[in-house]
């Protein structure tokens, strides 16, 4: 029953052709475009407001040089949360539970606030892997220890994301065998499983939205001490 459990995170194809890239292009057939008009539908609007709050609380602490993120971190957070939501429908693939597709998007984005720091304020860049005082005997350990966690970042944003996903997404297909398999046995034991799959169904719609706007959140962060 163990490889049943995991063969949910397999990339399904079909004649061939891997289902990932149409679950990674469902995101953005779901949006509207902007409307040149005045008077836009409820779903437009609600989409409006929600980038708009969500561009305001990341972006305020930022200078204006950190501005010119806002439209790649909104997108990012909108399609990531669209992607998590998507995945907890029955049938359907998540590619956010796989490791390989969450470090291609923590790394380039990652890599590119590294790579803005070195151009715009090496110095400030490269003193964060030294903090003041430091004594002269543990200079080089730290040097190496901060480098090590500076290049873990990107890492750690991807597992993060796929560990937190997966184990909901194996949570809720245990919890769903054991009361199909009390169905048939024990009424009670079988109702109350149904309830608390209902629950950890609605903590895991939680979990979606939460990991997204944490992945942002921290590459807001890392984006904020090199701009």
């Amino acid at each position: 029953m163990t490889p049943n459990f995991f063969s949910q995170f397999m990339s399904p194809t079909y004649l061939g052709i891997p289902l990932i890239t149409l679950a990674l292009t469902l995101p953005w057939i779901l949006y509207q475009k902007p409307s040149p008009r005045w008077l836009s539908n409820r779903f437009f609007t609600l989409q409006g407001q929600f980038i708009n709050n969500f561009t305001k609380q990341v972006f305020q602490p930022m200078n204006l040089g950190g501005h010119k993120w806002a439209a790649l971190l909104s997108s990012m957070m909108l399609y990531l949360v669209t992607l998590n939501m998507l995945g907890l429908l029955p049938y359907t693939f998540t590619p956010t539970t796989q490791l390989s597709m969450n470090l291609a998007f923590a790394v380039p984005l990652w890599l590119a606030t590294v790579i803005i720091g070195m151009r715009n304020q090496p110095t400030h860049t490269l003193g964060h892997l030294l903090p003041e005082g430091t004594p002269p005997l543990l200079i080089p350990i730290l040097i190496i220890i901060e480098t090590i966690s500076l290049f873990i970042r990107p890492l750690a944003l991807g597992v993060r994301l796929t560990a937190n996903l997966t184990a909901g997404h194996l949570l809720i297909q245990l919890i769903a065998s054991a009361a199909f398999t009390f169905a048939s046995i024990m009424t009670t034991m079988a109702l109350l499983t149904t309830a608390l799959l209902f629950l950890l169904t609605l903590l895991e719609v939680a979990v979606a939205m939460i990991q997204a706007y944490v992945f942002v959140l921290l590459l807001s962060l890392y984006l904020q001490e090199n701009v």
